[in-house]
Formats: structure tokens, C-alpha cells, sequence
């Protein structure tokens, strides 16, 4: 089961975020705010992380 760990602006920012995660170990989804169908570069974007690992994400914010 995935949680929303952030909400960012766009795309681009959910992609950044993505890297950075995942760079520290953690699997990341990033999903549209709002229906699948209006994906795009400048909607709204959720990134996901596994349910429980949210600490694991906050940890690796840390060491940045």
C-alpha cells in the first residue's frame, strides 16, 4: 500500500523528488492529483511512498 508523502507543483518537481528517494534507497511512485486522464508536465503530482517507510524518506531528506 502506497501513502502520499508530498504534493508538488508539477512534473519536473515530482521527478526531482523521485531521484533524490530513490537515490537513498526508497522505492517511489509519483502519481496526477485528480484523475489519471489529465496527466501532464504542469498538473499537480503526488509522490507515493510505501506505508510505514515514511520515515525512512524523512531520514533521507535529513542527510541532505
Amino acid at each position: 500500500m502506497w501513502v502520499e508523502y508530498k504534493r508538488v507543483a508539477n512534473l519536473m518537481v515530482a521527478e526531482m523528488w523521485l531521484e533524490v528517494l530513490e537515490g537513498g534507497g526508497l522505492p517511489v511512485r509519483i502519481l496526477p492529483v485528480g484523475d489519471i486522464l489529465d496527466f501532464g508536465e504542469q498538473v499537480p503530482f503526488r509522490v507515493m511512498v510505501p506505508r510505514g517507510r515514511e520515515h525512512v524518506a524523512d531520514e533521507i531528506l535529513r542527510k541532505l
